[in-house]
């Protein structure tokens, strides 16, 4: 099929990953691809171009290697610069579950709880006397008419949830997907004891011992969709004593870990979508993360059907800063 070409200017929403697997998945829910348009010489990001439903999206990946919340900024920033149309962001991909909260497979968007306003950068702030460390700062709330939408997508769960099936159960009719990111029976959802730490001398977890795993109770449900705040930081957590403290010290609202989307919020509006791939625990490992990675391809999709393009055409185009132009 002859792929379609548009201008730079056609392009109303912004679609951010940070690994090639999130990437990949992302690529996977394109109802339809367009021709790549030039970069200017500053911009050195690499775009995919196409349509779902009736949304004009750019997809941007992370440099291979580079992670974090300066990144995912300077990402975003060219994206701006060079698509002066994009009024609506999404930054999509993997992240750590709170396994009192969610399970592997699940996907947890951003959403304003209490006075947090979806995103929490839980390493910006100082240490002080006895090693205490003090948050400052905060990150601005998405637009509210994405916040409106997400109500809407949330209100019918039902709907939204069939929709992410839909587009999962489709992947199996591709003969370009990859099984990873595909559900199998391969793929077991286990939690350890939060102080038993992993058997290093193994990537995944055969030889951790078995008695150590935490019983929980069966669910209905292998996929839950979560609306709440996500922390994020420069650092990787492999640690289940800080996550839980993570989790304890924002008043048991966190979801999910991740690294990239404090680095957007202030200069990239946008909704947090995030598969969960691990617990952040020691036990942390890339089974789960191509699978996961679709999860959240398919929820992103699935929020775009109900946001309206007509709606969208009204939104504020995301503003070029200072900050962005020496990006």
């Amino acid at each position: 099929m002859e792929k379609l070409k548009y201008t730079h200017e056609d392009y109303t929403i912004g679609w951010v990953c940070a690994l090639p697997g999130e990437q990949a998945a992302a690529l996977f829910m394109l109802d339809e691809r367009h021709e790549d348009l030039p970069n200017p010489s500053n911009d050195h990001n690499a775009y995919t171009l196409g349509g779902i439903d009736k949304h004009k999206v750019v997809i941007a990946g992370l440099p291979k290697g580079r992670y974090g919340n300066n990144s995912s900024a300077t990402v975003a920033a060219r994206m701006v610069s060079t698509f002066p149309n994009i009024r609506v962001g999404l930054m999509v991909g993997i992240g750590g579950g709170i396994p009192q909260k969610t399970r592997l497979g699940d996907v947890v968007i951003s959403c304003p709880s209490g006075s947090e306003p979806g995103v929490v950068q839980w390493d910006m702030g100082k240490a002080e006397y006895g090693g205490e460390f003090k948050r400052t700062g905060s990150l601005a709330p998405p637009p509210t008419a994405l916040l409106t939408a997400l109500g809407k997508f949330e209100a019918d769960q039902i709907a939204s949830r069939t929709k992410m099936l839909s587009y999962l159960a489709r992947l199996r009719s591709l003969s370009n997907v990859p099984k990873s990111f595909l559900k199998s029976d391969a793929l077991k959802d286990v939690l350890y004891d939060p102080k038993y730490r992993h058997k290093q001398e193994r990537e995944d977890c055969s030889h951790c011992d078995e008695r150590m795993t935490v019983q929980r109770e069966p669910r209905e449900d292998d996929m839950v969709i979560h609306c709440g705040l996500i922390a994020s930081g420069n650092q990787v957590i492999k640690d289940a004593v800080l996550r839980d403290k993570l989790y304890q010290n924002f008043d048991q609202n966190v979801l999910c870990i991740e690294m990239e989307a404090a680095g957007l919020m202030n200069d990239f509006p946008c909704i947090v979508i995030r598969g969960i791939c691990d617990y952040a625990d020691s036990h942390k490992n890339k089974r789960w993360q191509n699978y996961a990675a679709a999860v959240a391809a398919a929820c992103a999709k699935a929020y775009l059907t109900v946001v309206p393009a007509s709606d969208v055409d009204k939104l504020q185009r995301v503003q070029r800063k200072s900050t962005l132009e020496e990006a």
